[in-house]
């Protein structure tokens, strides 16, 4: 908690515990690590000690294979879901890596995706995705149902240009790194504007 170095692991490579050009990470309520490794197309499973678990993922565009993914989450209920950039879907996997579901398609209709990139479970199960290059962020139920949407890209109130990161508060809130406006957006479950910060 006062930022001392504890541990660190992985390599360039793409054996078991080797990374090429890690991206998200997550950890489940068990305390295992979980992280995207996007140039090998998979997820790779630790524990809190950097020891390796497991690994899934393939180069595709099937159930349970990635063209890249990025984005990575752990609901409370220990599902895994992985954001798929250019997929254009998220994933949804058992924590051993099981395939259980997939949601989302290239467009921009409702729970179309364009380059999605972050990813958040609300304490209800509700899950929200930041569709970065649509501008917007899409909010689903835990199965990947379409609940609902908000924003446009514009510099406003409740404008979005490519927002990436997201996190969900305790309260069911949630907080988004509206990237090219050097901002943080906090909304409620809503999609209301509760406050911003942050400027160029």
């Amino acid at each position: 908690s006062d930022g001392n170095f504890i541990a660190k692991w992985g390599s360039m490579g793409s054996g078991n515990g080797q990374f090429y050009g890690p991206f998200g990470i997550a950890v489940g309520s068990e305390g295992f690590v979980y992280v995207t490794d996007p140039w090998n197309r998979r997820v790779q499973k630790f524990d809190g000690q950097g020891n390796f678990i497991a690994k899934w993922g393939s180069y595709g565009s099937g159930n349970g294979q990635f063209l890249w993914p990025e984005g990575i989450l752990v609901s409370p209920d220990g599902y895994v879901y992985v954001v798929d950039d250019t997929g254009c879907n998220v994933q949804k996997f058992s924590s051993s890596g099981t395939f259980i579901a997939k949601f989302g398609r290239a467009g921009s209709g409702d729970g179309e995706l364009q380059a999605p990139k972050g990813i958040a479970v609300a304490p209800d199960g509700s899950v929200y995705v930041a569709d970065t290059w649509n501008n917007r962020i899409q909010k689903f139920d835990g199965s990947g149902n379409f609940i609902a949407m908000w924003a446009r890209f514009g510099s406003g109130d409740g404008q979005f240009y490519y927002p990436h990161g997201i996190a969900a508060g305790l309260d069911g809130s949630f907080y988004v790194a509206d990237t090219w406006n050097n901002r943080i957006q906090k909304f409620d479950m809503s999609g209301n504007l509760f406050v911003k910060w942050g400027s160029y």
